[in-house]
């Protein structure tokens, strides 16, 4: 804009666009200097965001990225593709215990497929080697039923050895994704897990014990908002899927502390998986196919609990017989037992199918990895020997390979997500700067 002619003297005149004085002006060259060291600042701290040890483990994230992708994931995602492993054992039409039922999903991509009769394993129809344990239907009516029962698994509520109402699913044809499954409904879920049964260190007293369950509950939600990110609805009618980058800066990558809680929960559950080692290796893996898909089957199971470059990265990930110390001991693990055994009632609540499906699995494997590093270290001195379902050890390793998966696609996909969304704020229409200049 040209300056008025006959201005009088000593007038401001607004003069848009950055001119000259606006720069020559100390103080902009001082507000320009700290805009450079604070961009500096924030590109060392993500930079080194995720670098260092993982909180807790005595692994560094540089050194999990590389054994994830290099052993863990691709024994994993061979595994799970087996005729053993492929099938899961669920009942997917209980009743909520704990309030009525009054979210639904009405995408289809909430359905799930199941298995006729002919396709799962004929000896997946024989009771495998069950726990005595009393037969039970769905939970009815009131919460207390899916928590004042007595369990050999006392983590968890699922009963494999009652058929009633028992399905079999082949998770290769209902992979975990978006299903649209949103809202107050599915937003109530996860506020009764954390308010009511893991509420985030509620004190500074807060025990050990405490933190690990919220911790491992934050990493498997945190694991669940990746794989909706990685494998996302991009177009319903033209059924086009691909990543949401956006998505997983929103919900996982903005939050250092679900990234540290993820890789806390892909350790803890490893370190479950090598621990019962000498069991799952003498597991009888048999589905009535070929001695040589057994033989793969059993290869890679012992590929992975015994592999040499996992124990010596990784030697001691936690140190579980430091928890449950004290007299309180036995009364903190029964209490945060019923804490786990509410959560895991509540996947019946879940208003999608295959969201309820992969909420059972996932939440079944964690329980299953928590009774192998925890029960029976408080209860007595006497260690009874490991005992598990089928449906437990399909449900330990599918979690495994669902947690794998999510580190890899945060460590390969994280920085672009957060590029992105950088770019989106500095793209950011900017307002212009007003110079002001004196006519003389």
């Amino acid at each position: 804009m040209d300056k008025k002619k006959g201005s009088k003297v000593g007038r401001p005149t607004a003069i848009r666009g950055r001119g000259e004085a606006q720069w020559n002006c100390p103080r902009w060259r001082l507000v320009a200097a700290f805009g450079a060291v604070v961009a500096l600042l924030l590109v060392t701290a993500d930079a080194g965001k995720y670098s260092g040890m993982v909180e807790d483990y005595g692994c560094d994230y540089e050194t999990v990225n590389r054994l994830n992708e290099e052993v863990l994931h691709p024994i994993l995602q061979e595994l799970v593709k087996t005729s053993f492993f492929r099938y899961f054992k669920v009942k997917l039409w209980c009743d909520c215990p704990f309030w009525p039922d009054d979210g639904m999903c009405h995408l289809r991509d909430c359905s799930v497929c199941e298995c006729p009769d002919n396709e799962f394993p004929e000896l997946f129809k024989e009771p495998s080697k069950a726990r005595l344990a009393d037969n039970m239907a769905c939970q009815e009516g009131k919460p207390q039923a899916a928590v004042n029962r007595t369990l050999d698994n006392p983590w968890t509520h699922d009963d494999e050895t009652d058929n009633a109402g028992m399905t079999y699913v082949n998770l290769q044809l209902n992979p975990e994704r978006y299903t649209g499954y949103s809202g107050p409904s599915a937003r109530r879920i996860w506020d009764a897990i954390y308010k009511e049964n893991c509420a985030k260190y509620p004190s500074k007293e807060s025990c050990s014990e405490q933190k690990v369950l919220y911790k491992l509950i934050s990493g498997l939600h945190s694991s669940i908002s990746v794989h909706i990110a990685s494998d996302y609805l991009i177009d319903e009618v033209l059924q086009l899927w691909d990543e949401n980058l956006d998505l997983l800066h929103d919900r996982v990558m903005r939050h250092p502390e679900r990234i540290r809680n993820l890789y806390f929960t892909f350790f803890f559950v490893l370190r479950a998986v090598t621990k019962a080692a000498d069991y799952l290796e003498q597991f009888k893996y048999n589905t009535g196919n070929s001695q040589e898909e057994l033989k793969t089957t059993q290869s890679l199971v012992r590929e992975l609990v015994f592999n040499p470059k996992i124990r010596a990265a990784c030697p001691l990930p936690i140190d579980e017989a430091q928890l449950w110390k004290g007299e309180e001991g036995p009364e903190l693990m029964h209490q945060i037992q019923k804490q786990f055994r509410n959560i895991s009632a509540m996947m019946d609540c879940v208003g999608c199918e295959k969201c309820r499906l992969w909420g059972k699995l996932q939440v079944l494997g964690l329980g299953t990895a928590l009774d192998i590093l925890f029960s029976g270290n408080v209860t007595s001195n006497l260690i009874q020997p490991l005992q598990l379902e089928r449906n437990e050890i399909i449900a330990l390793i599918n979690l495994l390979n669902r947690l794998s998966e999510s580190v890899k696609f945060v460590h390969e996909m994280g920085p672009k997500a957060e590029k992105l969304a950088k770019g989106k704020v500095n793209a950011t229409p900017k307002k212009e700067f007003i110079t002001v200049k004196f006519i003389q």
